[in-house]
């Protein structure tokens, strides 16, 4: 795309992609558990979320915690405690499981039925940048209708596709599309 930032920030900009201020916001929405996983009460009851039903436990095998039965049971039981890595993989998964799990309640709740979504872009921060470098970027609003690639593309994972799908989206705020590209935030409800 012929509008693409090559190197953010050279200048004192400060900002995040705007497709992954979409994610936050996404995972926000999906909710889930709070509590740390490095807190016992956090960590199992992911493991309780990722081992409820078989279906459960295979989505969290695929997703990567991949620990014999044996050893789930164990940490259930509290006989044992997970490792640094093991925590890690066990957050990752129910992150993987969750985002699966809610997708499809997410993305109806985005489309409302054809309507959309009103989404706010915060333009990125330019206090820093000198004077006569500033661009004049201002606060947008777009209705969003079409959520299904942004959010198979962050349900899966796919932050490639994910910037894809963000990048089509935006394209309907006109010639300007481009300076929407780092934001400081993104915000919509669902």
């Amino acid at each position: 795309m012929p509008q693409k930032t090559i190197d953010f920030g050279k200048y004192g900009a400060r900002g995040v992609k705007g497709s992954d201020a979409v994610a936050r916001k996404l995972d926000e929405l999906a909710g889930g558990i709070t509590t740390p996983v490095t807190v016992k009460r956090g960590w199992t009851a992911r493991l309780h979320y990722l081992t409820r039903t078989a279906r459960s436990r295979q989505a969290a095998r695929e997703a990567g915690l991949t620990v014999t039965d044996r050893t789930l049971t164990a940490w259930l039981q509290g006989r044992r405690s997970p490792s640094k890595a093991n925590l890690a993989r066990i957050d990752a998964a129910y992150r993987t499981v969750r985002r699966h799990n809610v997708a499809r309640h997410l993305l109806r709740r985005l489309n409302r039925q054809g309507r959309g979504t009103r989404v706010e872009i915060h333009p990125l921060n330019q206090s820093q940048v000198p004077r006569p470098l500033q661009r004049v970027v201002e606060y947008r609003t777009l209705n969003v209708r079409r959520w299904d690639g942004i959010v198979a593309a962050w349900a899966t994972g796919d932050r490639q596709g994910l910037e894809a799908a963000w990048d089509d989206t935006i394209v309907d705020l006109g010639s300007q599309w481009g300076q929407y590209e780092y934001v400081t935030n993104i915000g919509f409800a669902a």
